[in-house]
C-alpha cells in the first residue's frame, strides 16, 4: 500500500547499504532526484541495476557507493562515455567495481521474469555473441519441446526499484506515459519501491493503454517536481541537453567532479525538490 513520504524519509527508510537497487527510466523519466538523495545520505555497497546507465550511475560510482553494476550499454547519451565508471573499472578510483553486462533484450526479459516470480528468463539471443564469454550469468538451455538451444539469464529481483512518473492520484495509483522502458516491470519485480512524481491529482485521466501502477504495488510516493531533470518528463519539461554536454567535462577530472558533487548534490538541501501537497497527508 503506497505511502506518501518526503523524499529524504523515503530513501532513508527504504534503501539500505548493501541493497540491490534498480534506478529505471529509458531516456525519459530518469529518477535523478532519488539518486542524489542516496548520495547525500551516503548509502553505499550498492548493487545498481539499469538498462542504459547514464549520468546518475556515473555519479553514484564516482562517489564510491557502488560495488557492482548490472547493466546493458553504459554511456552519456549523445555525448560519449561515462568517465567516472571508466575510472573505477580501469583504475579502481575511488574503488573497484564489479560489472555484469547484458543486452537490452536480456535485461527486459530478466525484469519480466522477476515480475512474474520466475527464477530465470529464456530468450533467443546471445548465440554467437561475445558477452557470454565475459558474463558467467549468460547460459544456454534446451527447449524440452523443440530441442532448440536458447539463452537463459537470472531473473532480476531488486531489493528496491526507483522510478520517476508523471503523476499519482490521492489513493497512490501512479501514471506513466510517453516513452516507457521497464519501469513497470522493475517495480513489480522488486521487494520495495520509491516512485517520485511531478504532481498529485484527484483523477489520473489515463489514456487508453497508459501504464498505471496500482497503489498496492508501490511502497512510497514522493512529490518531486523536476525529479527527472536533466532527463525529461512528457508534458512537464524537456530534456536539458546542455547538462549532458557539460557533464562530460565535469566528470573528466577527479577534483572537478568532487567539487561539483559537493556543491550541487551533497551540500544541496534534501528538500530542494520536495513539497507538501494541499489536502494530502505526508507520512513521516
Amino acid at each position: 500500500m503506497a505511502k506518501f513520504l518526503e523524499l529524504k524519509d523515503a530513501v532513508s527508510s527504504i534503501i539500505s547499504s548493501g541493497d540491490s537497487v534498480a534506478f529505471e527510466g529509458f531516456t525519459h523519466l530518469i529518477p535523478h532526484a532519488v539518486a542524489h538523495e542516496v548520495i547525500r545520505q551516503g548509502i553505499d555497497e550498492l548493487t545498481v541495476i539499469r538498462m542504459t546507465p547514464d549520468l546518475i550511475y556515473d555519479q553514484l560510482v564516482g562517489m564510491g557507493l557502488v560495488k557492482k553494476m548490472i547493466f546493458s550499454y553504459a554511456g552519456n547519451p549523445g555525448v560519449g562515455l561515462l568517465r567516472r565508471v571508466r575510472d573505477a573499472v580501469e583504475n579502481s578510483w575511488p574503488r573497484s567495481i564489479e560489472l555484469e553486462e547484458h543486452s537490452h533484450a536480456a535485461m527486459a526479459n530478466a525484469y519480466e521474469a522477476g515480475a512474474a516470480g520466475l527464477p530465470l528468463a529464456v530468450m533467443r539471443g546471445y548465440m554467437g555473441a561475445g558477452l557470454k564469454d565475459v558474463n558467467p550469468n549468460i547460459k544456454s538451455i534446451t527447449c524440452p519441446f523443440s530441442g532448440e538451444e536458447l539463452a537463459a539469464v537470472p531473473a532480476l529481483r531488486p531489493d528496491v526499484a526507483v522510478i520517476h512518473a508523471l503523476k499519482a492520484d490521492r489513493k497512490g495509483n501512479v501514471l506513466i506515459e510517453g516513452i516507457v522502458g521497464v519501469q513497470k516491470e522493475a517495480v513489480l519485480a522488486a521487494k520495495r519501491s520509491i516512485v517520485t512524481v511531478e504532481e498529485i491529482v484527484d483523477d489520473l485521466e489515463a489514456h487508453p493503454n497508459a501504464c498505471v501502477l496500482p497503489h498496492w504495488t508501490v511502497t512510497a510516493i514522493c512529490v518531486v517536481k523536476g525529479g527527472a531533470h536533466p532527463s525529461y518528463a512528457q508534458g512537464y519539461y524537456g530534456r536539458d541537453n546542455n547538462y549532458y554536454i557539460a557533464w562530460d567535462k565535469v566528470a573528466a577530472d577527479r577534483d572537478r567532479f568532487q567539487s561539483w558533487m559537493q556543491e550541487n548534490v551533497v551540500a544541496a538541501s534534501t528538500n530542494v525538490f520536495s513539497e507538501r501537497v494541499e489536502g494530502l497527508e505526508v507520512n513521516q
